[in-house]
């Protein structure tokens, strides 16, 4: 199973933050990749700086033929068409596409690591792989989903908001 996680903290020229995300997973299906599920949008403050807007982040599952450098290319490719810059780390930012887990495969290069190097301590990671695949395991840790939730912060735990808003997009 492929995992990918969208955020999104900064409006584009093609709207708001959830646009910019609905555009995203449009540009994903346009690049012959086969989106499975999808999360409920969530909310978190932007870290570490919490004066910065929001952050909106789903969650979804893919299937994808190729290897994870390919898989990558198009990740950057579509960032790059929403208008990415790359500026400092934790910036705001138009759109960011991370590759969660990419089938347990677990790699380190100057390209890409893998699974991602911080997805077990991230509230707006953990939280739309529980909704979409509570059977998730990180892969180096061998640790399911719920119990990396609950090793999380309490804060952590209750500063993210599952929003009732879906990306309305047909499967």
């Amino acid at each position: 199973m492929i995992h990918l996680n969208i955020g999104s903290n900064l409006e584009s020229k093609y709207g708001s933050k959830f646009e910019n995300i609905s555009i995203a997973l449009k540009l994903l299906i346009e690049s012959k990749i086969k989106i499975n599920k999808i999360s409920n949008f969530y909310e978190t403050p932007s870290y570490p700086n919490k004066n910065f807007p929001n952050f909106v982040n789903i969650g979804l599952t893919i299937d994808f033929v190729d290897g994870h450098l390919d898989l990558l290319k198009k990740i950057k490719l579509i960032e790059k068409k929403l208008g990415r810059i790359k500026t400092k780390k934790n910036d705001p930012r138009i759109i960011d596409i991370d590759i969660i887990d990419f089938n347990s495969l677990i790699k380190k290069d100057s390209k890409l690591i893998l699974p991602h190097p911080r997805s077990h301590l991230r509230n707006f990671v953990l939280f739309p792989i529980m909704q979409i695949d509570p059977n998730w395991s990180h892969p180096i840790l061998k640790k399911n989903v719920r119990f990396l939730i609950n090793k999380l912060s309490q804060k952590m735990r209750i500063e993210i908001t599952r929003l009732q808003k879906n990306v309305n997009i047909q499967l």
